[in-house]
């Protein structure tokens, strides 16, 4: 599709973006929209799911036919197969009437499954069967009826993880599947923000009739780089309050930050300095993680170092800028110079006269333990990023007993990733 075409299609809708993903999930809507295949849209909650089921629509043959909006999960399990195949008189409690389900209201036209990862199994094997044999059978009735439906359906769920913990029959899903469309969330479409932030405010201004609120550019980055869990929801909320609250009608980062949530503020920093002018920037979590476990081990490796050499009677010499750590530790390292009657932390013996400390440790086997420890420091203990990642993880969670927004903010990533790493690593 033509610039011009996708614009139309967002100005009809009331979609407001330019993101090239999500330009190109509305062009693979208008595009599949004159077919009967199945689509399905995935998108985190909040992102504007419920628009790419009504542009199919509209523009499909079916456009002068009913066009049903189902929401799944606000349905309770006993009756959903009811509401939308239908029931017979007397085939249930409460059930005094015939009744005609969604499927047989929508023939000819298009219904739209929200959250169709939150189906019962029976109801999936239900509908189903309407996908592939264009029929369905009401509740306590033995009659098959025939129905012409176009299928649309919306989730938020991850349904392949779905499919293979058996939350959700795989057969349905690539039913479904036929075409997919994955719809943005907000902070994948950082150029946006500011727009819809406007167009929210000018909206709430004529509501409420008071001129409308305006951003700071110290406020509009601030505004970039949250991280919007709740998406364009979330937005749009907030939008409102500040609008009602404020008095004050031009927007700084200071007034804006009262009203974004600690918590979701986007955490994962864009550089990491390390000493002096260096800097180095991170693409991933990960890299963070294992930079962070890297300079551990280099710091408990010359802090070994240092108590080697003390033992041998050597001075170390170290760099507090390269380590703070084993800087900090050379502070007080004067109490275990040789000068002095010390306790042998291999052997725990103290010896008597100082001036003949090293020549018997020399002849003992204290010694030997001393080239053994060496031998093993200079050992390389090879470790994978994932060991070093699912360990930093399991500390983590100690230290705060198994608190994991605390765990979370302390690893600078996100509660549902570090649920997500838990879960993939095994951890308890």
């Amino acid at each position: 599709m033509q610039a011009s075409e996708i614009q139309a299609v967002k100005q009809r809708f009331g979609i407001i973006g330019n993101s090239e993903l999500l330009n190109r999930a509305i062009d693979i809507a208008v595009q599949v929209a004159p077919t009967d295949l199945s689509v399905l849209i995935t998108g985190e909650s909040g992102v504007g799911k419920e628009n790419f089921p009504q542009i199919i629509h509209t523009y499909s043959h079916r456009k002068h036919g009913p066009y049903i909006a189902v929401n799944c999960g606000a349905i309770p399990e006993g009756t959903i197969d009811s509401e939308l195949f239908g029931h017979e008189k007397g085939s249930f409690t409460g059930a005094t009437a015939d009744r005609k389900g969604y499927f047989e209201v929508a023939d000819g036209g298009t219904i739209f499954l929200d959250e169709v990862g939150e189906l019962p199994l029976s109801t999936q094997v239900r509908l189903l069967r309407v996908l592939e044999a264009g029929e369905f059978i009401k509740v306590g009735s033995s009659k098959t009826q025939k129905t012409n439906v176009r299928v649309v359906a919306a989730t938020n769920l991850n349904m392949s993880q779905a499919t293979r913990d058996g939350k959700f029959r795989e057969d349905l899903f690539y039913r479904l599947n036929t075409v997919p469309i994955s719809v943005p969330p907000l902070r994948e479409r950082k150029e946006d923000i500011a727009l819809l932030f406007r167009k929210f405010a000018s909206d709430f201004a004529e509501k409420y009739r008071m001129p409308p609120v305006r951003l700071t550019e110290d406020a509009k980055r601030l505004l970039m780089s949250y991280y919007w869990n709740g998406n364009i929801r979330q937005l749009k909320n907030i939008t409102e309050q500040i609008s009602v609250i404020e008095q004050q009608r031009e927007i700084n980062a200071q007034i804006l930050r009262t009203y974004l949530p600690e918590n979701e503020i986007e955490r994962m920093p864009a550089l990491f300095s390390r000493g002096g002018n260096e800097s180095k920037s991170f693409n991933s979590e990960r890299e963070i993680l294992y930079q962070v476990l890297f300079d551990m081990k280099k710091d408990m490796n010359d802090l070994k170092k240092i108590v080697h050499d003390i033992i041998n009677g050597q001075q170390p010499v170290v760099k507090p800028t390269e380590n703070q750590f084993a800087g900090s530790f050379l502070a007080t390292a004067d109490t275990f110079k040789p000068t002095t009657p010390t306790v042998d932390i291999y052997s725990e013996k103290m010896p008597r006269e100082n001036s003949t400390y090293n020549s018997q440790v020399e002849n003992t086997d204290d010694f030997e333990v001393a080239e053994e420890y060496q031998e093993v420091e200079s050992t390389p203990q090879p470790q994978t990023l994932e060991d070093m990642e699912r360990q930093m993880i399991k500390l983590t969670l100690e230290k705060y007993r198994g608190k994991r927004k605390a765990a979370a903010e302390e690893l600078k990533i996100s509660e549902r990733t570090l649920y997500r790493k838990i879960k993939e690593y095994g951890i308890e």
